[in-house]
């Protein structure tokens, strides 16, 4: 099957980790990981990626230390008002997937303001994953299209595996070719569960704010080497 690799998703594991081994609070962790998210975000476009999928805070996430989180939201607002330059010179889009009205109002208007000034840009995606769900999505989409056939717009010989993407905040994206997760867990953590069905999963030791271009360029070449079948047979066996 053609390998080509058009949506790579993160998941961003391992900051805490990082911070503690070196004697440093968990919030300097995320700190590094969003100043590593620049970096990756330059590898992706060097490959000719078109979408990159980030988790940045699910929906268990609100269960951490308040002044984490308030860290963490800091540290989103300052990426995002340092990289507007940097996406719009790009050519790329800021996309959100995931409910924003709980994220902190000040965190949210620098957001959607990213969101507004990139809308039109079609050379790239940046889509970030914040108080996002796998089973929440796949839920909320349901009501959606519940919604719909109530009021008419649609009817339920519509609703079909094309048709509920529709409904999906990745509605615009390609389906996730690779996953890649740090820091050595194994695991997908309800992330983009539908988008995943036949994406490649790579799994690495290295915490997120380690993880470099060098790092993603393994991980592409271990992708092309894969043989994504998509419930068919192995080439050989034709």
């Amino acid at each position: 099957m053609e390998k080509e690799l058009k949506h790579i998703a993160f998941i961003m594991d391992g900051n805490g980790r990082w911070a503690k081994k070196r004697g440093l609070p968990r919030h300097l962790g995320h700190k590094r990981g969003c100043e590593v998210c620049t970096d990756i975000y330059e590898g992706c476009l060097e490959n000719h990626i078109q979408v990159m999928s980030l988790y940045a805070f699910s929906t268990e996430n609100w269960n951490r230390p308040k002044d984490e989180i308030d860290h963490l939201f800091n540290y989103l607002e300052i990426f995002f008002k340092k990289e507007i330059k940097r996406f719009m010179r790009d050519g790329s889009r800021v996309m959100v997937s995931g409910d924003l009205s709980r994220i902190p109002e000040k965190t949210r208007n620098v957001i959607y303001d990213s969101m507004e000034r990139t809308k039109d840009n079609k050379n790239f995606a940046f889509n970030i994953c914040l108080n996002y769900g796998g089973k929440s999505e796949i839920v909320r989409a349901t009501k959606l299209i519940a919604e719909d056939i109530k009021n008419g717009v649609i009817s339920i010989d519509d609703v079909n595996e094309k048709s509920f993407e529709n409904y999906l905040y990745t509605k615009d994206l390609p389906p996730v070719d690779l996953l890649i997760r740090t820091s050595g867990e194994m695991r997908t953590s309800n992330f983009l569960l539908w988008q995943l069905a036949y994406a490649e999963f790579i799994f690495t030791k290295t915490c997120w704010p380690d993880f470099n271009k060098k790092e993603l360029n393994e991980c592409i070449n271990e992708f092309k080497t894969r043989d994504r079948r998509y419930g068919g047979i192995e080439d050989g066996n034709k």
